[in-house]
């Protein structure tokens, strides 16, 4: 028998399309389920929220249709789909929002889920990071769940940035206790309190991710995340651009860490860019950031602090570039200790390398370690680090007044985490407080003001080591050369 005519082939293929009901073929995957096969209208006007969750329905009862990643497809095509409700993720399934597809949140921000009972809040956890259902895209106990594309999500500038409200959400999207969670592609704009939340989640990937909600709050928060991998990610917030937290919405103390965020461009009108905490509960292990632009944040452009209890050990910052930062980095230890059950002692802070760090910033806030007495920040690692920071002349006369060029340490409030919660530093660019193992190697240190009376780089509760011929003063309290520029090759910082 010969090779069958190209006509009846063609007519073969379009009668199997037909056959195929509301299941129709997809570039993207072997078959995919398109949404207004099943009610979606897609012209910005009619609700499409109903017609998305039964196609999601549709494909999560289909194994069959399942790609090679074990899920499902269902599709947006170009298109304006309104969900005046909230939209419910299922396992299994892959969301697909084609180019020129848009997904955008009711005219009036409600009618969407009820934020679900937790007994958490608000004693332990915010109502913001307490609940998941009152969102516009939610789900709970998940496996292998994609929201991809070329398109986009769209709060629809409507979404709560405060205290939750009965039937409005304060959510772009927000996922809870899941495994296998793929985000990847999709731009995500205007997102309420959170454009994405995420907690308890493993597996996470992430790729080509952009977060546009400066006008809103924070960009993505990965909340008790373990084995995450995140890269080409872009987030301009106006509160933390990115943020690692462990919290106790959950109701237990759960482990984060083996995390890599690899190539990301990140902003923060008010807050941190890049951000570990406030919601500190459990451990934090293995964390890799590199190649990092941050260009702009109203805090600190790395910030990490253990604020309730966290062990944070073996995170790495390598080739990160920050401009317009109020403050380059800050590493505190706190005393708030908010998580449920028994409270946990005063957590730690070890083992962070900063490895080709280039910051300016325009704040009053010099980079700033602070431990506890007992409690030091450990094993600290500075090594070719450019931070040139903006000085203050009237900053620094409060802060001789105050007499803490003699020895008087600034104020500060152990149970707030922010960079204003410590006062006046006595040093322009780099501070050091009850740190214990602190390496710096081609480290440059600049303050842009020239009647900057304060030294440059300043440790208490700390003795100074010199390597190589680098001369170090080793005063009493006060540990590094006191210059408004300094450079310093192979010194350690060690405690008494």
């Amino acid at each position: 028998m010969g090779p069958r005519p190209l006509t009846l082939v063609l007519l073969a293929a379009a009668a199997a399309a037909l056959t195929a009901g509301p299941v129709a073929a997809d570039a993207a995957s072997a078959r995919a389920f398109d949404v207004r096969a099943f009610g979606a209208a897609g012209d910005g006007r009619h609700d499409d929220a109903a017609a998305i969750d039964r196609a999601i329905a549709a494909a999560a009862s289909s194994p069959g249709a399942r790609d090679r990643a074990g899920r499902a497809t269902v599709v947006l095509p170009a298109g304006a789909y309104r969900a005046d409700r909230s939209i419910h993720l299922r396992s299994h399934v892959t969301i697909r929002l084609a180019r020129g597809a848009t997904l955008i949140g009711s005219r009036d921000g409600t009618g969407y889920d009820l934020p679900e009972p937790n007994p958490a809040t608000p004693r332990w956890i915010d109502t913001g990071h307490g609940h998941f259902h009152d969102a516009v895209i939610w789900g709970e106990r998940l496996r292998d769940v994609a929201i991809v594309g070329e398109g986009t999500i769209d709060g629809g500038g409507r979404l709560l940035t405060g205290e939750p409200i009965a039937g409005h959400a304060d959510k772009l999207i927000a996922i809870a206790r899941c495994d296998g969670l793929t985000v990847s592609g999709v731009t995500l704009r205007r997102g309420g309190h959170f454009a994405l939340l995420t907690n308890g989640c493993d597996h996470i990937r992430s790729d080509r991710l952009t977060i546009e909600t400066a006008g809103d709050r924070d960009g993505w928060n990965v909340v008790n995340g373990r084995h995450v991998r995140i890269t080409r990610l872009v987030s301009h917030a106006f509160d933390d651009a990115l943020a690692f937290k462990s919290d106790w919405a959950l109701g237990a103390t759960l482990p984060s860490g083996d995390v890599s965020v690899r190539a990301a461009w990140l902003s923060s009108g008010c807050c941190n860019a890049l951000m570990f905490g406030s919601e500190t509960c459990g451990p934090f292990a293995h964390y890799r950031f590199s190649d990092i632009t941050v260009t702009g944040a109203g805090k600190s452009g790395l910030g990490l602090v253990s604020m309730d209890g966290a062990r944070i050990s073996d995170v790495r910052y390598d080739h990160v570039r920050m401009t317009g930062v109020a403050g380059a980095l800050m590493e505190k230890l706190g005393t708030r200790r908010h998580c449920g059950g028994r409270p946990p002692p005063v957590g730690s802070i070890s083992g962070v390398r900063y490895d080709d760090v280039r910051a300016t910033s325009t704040g009053a806030y010099a980079a700033t370690l602070w431990g506890r007495a007992g409690d030091p920040i450990a094993d600290v690692t500075f090594e070719h680090v450019r931070l040139t920071a903006r000085g203050d002349a009237a900053g620094a006369a409060t802060v001789a007044a105050a007499g803490a060029f003699g020895g008087a340490l600034p104020r500060e409030d152990g149970a707030l985490y922010n960079p204003d919660s410590i006062g006046p530093r006595p040093a322009s660019v780099l501070y050091l407080h009850d740190v214990a193992g602190v390496r710096l190697r081609d480290v440059a240190l600049r303050s842009a003001v020239a009647t900057d009376p304060r030294p440059a780089a300043l440790a208490d509760d700390a003795a100074a080591g010199a390597a190589d011929g680098m001369a170090a003063a080793a005063l009493a309290r006060l540990a590094l050369v006191p210059a408004r520029a300094l450079s310093l090759r192979d010194v350690t910082v060690r405690s008494r």
